[in-house]
């Protein structure tokens, strides 16, 4: 019973049925072990087939273990004896199990007999213990490679770990490291320099074409020097002659002038009144009879004072003016003569004072040889340009001009008329100057009639007067057109402003009227239309500023609010460019008398400062108490800019209206912190700043309360009832008696 229980827990050898058919080569131990090696296959074998199998190889199994182990057996334990004895029946069994070993020659080999194949009773389990023992043999193996190599990789997810140096190791790690970073800086640096000298060489490269091109350009300018009409005009004779004069002159004005300096404006005006006197009197005198001895000595005199005017003009004002040259303003006195002389305007200015006057010493005295004068008609233009510049209402101006340009074509054509009367004789037909009265009105009347087409002129009789007169209607067409049409655009350009300012009010007053929108609203609209339109002249002060520079915005910005700004207690210590950029996102509001400005309990998200006008914190039931008024330059809702929305931080707490017509420039929370990105250490000194201001001021709603204790936390005692005092006397007395 023994031992077939010990067979049993041991592996049986195979059944004589499988040795019997065995080959004389047995198989290899693989193919049997196939089937052992599927997970899928877990059934074990029912058939009778394989229960026969297996009771035959329990039975070989018995009758082979007493062979082997009968001489122990007896000599242990004599009570097992009669076990061997069924056992001994199947003895000759061994003889076929012994086949195998017998080579196909039929000699005994040295070939051991091949394993018996495994037997399995439950494939599940043997497949979980093959794949555990598979997988011990794999960590092993890991485990031998990591002995080996300390920085091999685990298949576990671990952390990475740093590996722990020794002192030398890691000061030769952190050296190597060091001459790394060396390296990589010194290879930058070589990169720069080599970037740097690629740039210096294509800049050299453009310096050098630039000088060509320049070069080129001055010997095409030497070559257009030698090919003018007019040479360049040496002056030393005269500035060794007018040598004190200069140096009074830059004593008093100074080496050079502005061309907008008003010094020179101003004597540009009288330039341009010896320029008219010219161009008026002179074609005057040259056609109509007013030379003779008693007003050729004023003619005289007034020709010596626009001639002197002119040279002091060209002597000591222009040589003096400041130029531009490549985006340099020049304020050198030499270089500022040098390039006056140097220029088309100096030649034509030393022409038009050339004396010709004194030929009337040996000919007849005529306005003929001051013609001359009439080529300097720049320093008019000149003179026009500049006074523009400076004037607050240039239309003014340009209407003045506009009219004298039609006075003077009126002027020529009297001339011309009268000239014409000359050629066709004085009183030889009707169309001509019939010589009554003063010359020059009747013939300036007749060229008002006649070039503005009024009519009712004598009728022309010769081919000659009808020529001209034709000539005459022609002409007065073209010019008066084109004078009308300039006055009307000068006068359209002067009223641009007010015109939009009518269109704009007029298409508020349609949508207003188109809604049905109250009378009150609508007169509150047109209020607040007319005011803006009288204090600021527009309507939005930014549509002007937007077509300046960033530069030109910034000065008039700092100009007006700077010095307020700085007053703010909250933006002191700030950087002052971070202020430059909050006056650049100011935006001009007007309020009307009575409108409320901030109201109590709104989000606080914008600061305001007054710029004209006042405005009052007012509270009570009905805003009736006034508790302070605030004027230009005050600041107020500078705190709600700095705090957050949690526990109602950035709400009003007052009401504030305006007191009167108030212009006010509000300056958003979302602007202040575009700015702020910009500024940390600005937006630190807020931050800290806003802090003290809101513990000082307090938020609205927190109450600093101290937290009772004791019997304090319960309500007051309530006096005792005048009865039970009497009662509470009265039998202390009692007992007070007794004692």
């Amino acid at each position: 019973m023994f031992s077939r229980f010990k067979a049993f827990l041991r592996a049986p050898e195979p059944p004589p049925e499988q040795a019997e058919a065995a080959p004389p080569t047995p198989p290899p131990p693989a193919k049997e072990e196939k089937p052992a090696e599927k997970k899928d296959d877990k059934e074990q074998p029912k058939t009778e087939e394989e229960k026969k199998d297996v009771k035959t190889e329990d039975d070989k199994e018995n009758t082979k273990e007493p062979q082997k182990e009968e001489p122990n057996a007896a000599a242990a334990a004599p009570a097992p004896a009669p076990a061997p004895a069924p056992a001994a029946a199947p003895a000759p069994a061994p003889a076929p199990a012994a086949a195998p070993a017998v080579n196909p020659d039929g000699d005994e080999g040295d070939v051991p007999p091949p394993p018996p194949p495994p037997v399995v009773y439950f494939r599940g389990i043997d497949d979980m213990l093959r794949g555990k023992i598979q997988a011990s043999r794999e960590r092993q193996e890991t485990l031998k490679e990591k002995a080996i190599d300390p920085y091999a990789t685990s298949p576990e997810i671990t952390p990475p770990v740093t590996p722990i140096l020794k002192k030398e190791d890691y000061i030769r790690l952190k050296e190597e490291e060091r001459i790394a970073k060396e390296e990589a800086d010194k290879k930058k640096v070589e990169e720069a320099a080599k970037k740097a000298e690629e740039k210096k060489k294509k800049d050299e490269e453009k310096r050098l074409e630039a000088e060509k091109k320049a070069e080129e350009e001055r010997l095409a300018e030497e070559a257009k020097k030698k090919a003018k009409i007019l040479p360049d005009i040496s002056c030393s004779f005269f500035d060794l002659l007018f040598r004190p004069v200069e140096r009074l002159m830059d004593r008093t004005l100074g080496t050079t002038l502005d061309p907008l300096d008003r010094r020179y404006i101003a004597w540009l005006s009288l330039v341009a009144l010896a320029f008219n006197y010219n161009v008026w009197f002179c074609t005057a005198r040259l056609v109509f009879p007013f030379h003779n001895e008693t007003t050729n000595p004023f003619w005289i005199t007034f020709d010596v004072l626009s001639d002197v005017v002119n040279i002091i003009d060209i002597i000591v004002w222009q040589p003096r003016l400041q130029f531009v040259k490549a985006g340099d303003v020049i304020k050198s006195g030499p270089m500022a003569k040098v390039y006056y002389r140097k220029s088309p305007r100096f030649k034509i200015d030393i022409i038009s004072i050339l004396p010709f006057d004194l030929l009337c010493l040996h000919f007849e005295f005529s306005a003929i040889y001051r013609v001359n004068r009439f080529i300097r008609i720049e320093s008019f233009f000149d003179f026009s340009d500049r006074l523009e510049s400076i004037m607050a209402k240039a239309y003014i101006w340009r209407v003045i001009r506009t009219t004298g340009y039609l006075l003077f074509a009126l002027h020529l054509n009297s001339c011309a008329y009268y000239v014409a009367s000359m050629y066709q004789g004085i009183k030889s037909t009707t169309w001509v100057y019939n010589g009554e009265g003063t010359a020059y009105l009747r013939c300036y009347y007749y060229a008002v009639r006649s070039l503005i087409n009024i009519g009712g002129l004598p009728e022309p009789i010769t081919t000659f007067e009808i020529s001209f007169q034709m000539a005459n209607f022609f002409i007065g067409v073209f010019v008066f057109s084109s004078l009308i049409g300039q006055m009307r655009d000068v006068i359209g350009a002067a009223t641009a402003g007010k015109t939009y300012f009518r269109a704009s009010m007029d298409g508020c007053v349609d949508y207003m009227n188109t809604y049905s929108i109250p009378k009150v609203v609508q007169n509150r609209i047109r209020t607040w239309y007319n005011y803006t339109w009288s204090a600021q002249g527009m309507l939005d002060e930014s549509e002007l500023l937007d077509k300046m520079p960033l530069v030109m915005k910034t000065a008039i910005a700092v100009d007006i609010n700077l010095s307020t700004f700085q007053k703010i207690a909250l933006f002191q210590g700030c950087d002052q460019q971070m202020l430059v950029d909050m006056l650049l996102r100011l935006k001009s509001i007007v309020y009307l008398p009575g409108d409320f400005v901030v109201k109590k309990g709104d989000i606080g998200k914008e600061m305001y400062v007054i710029k004209s006008g006042a405005v009052q914190v007012v509270g009570g039931p009905d805003n009736s108490i006034v508790f302070v008024t605030l004027k230009a330059g005050c600041v107020f809702g500078e705190i709600s800019l700095l705090q957050s929305a949690k526990d109602g931080g950035n709400r009003r707490t007052a009401n504030v209206k305006a007191h009167g017509f108030a212009n006010l420039f509000v300056l958003e929370k979302k602007d202040l912190f575009d700015i702020l990105v910009h500024y940390p250490e600005s937006q630190k000194v807020l931050a800290r700043k806003g802090r003290k201001l809101t513990k000082a001021k307090g938020p609205p709603g927190a109450k600093n309360e101290e937290k009772q204790k004791g019997n304090a936390l319960f309500d007051t005692k309530p006096p005792t009832p005048k009865l039970l005092k009497f009662m509470n006397n009265f039998r202390k007395g009692t007992f007070a008696s007794k004692k």
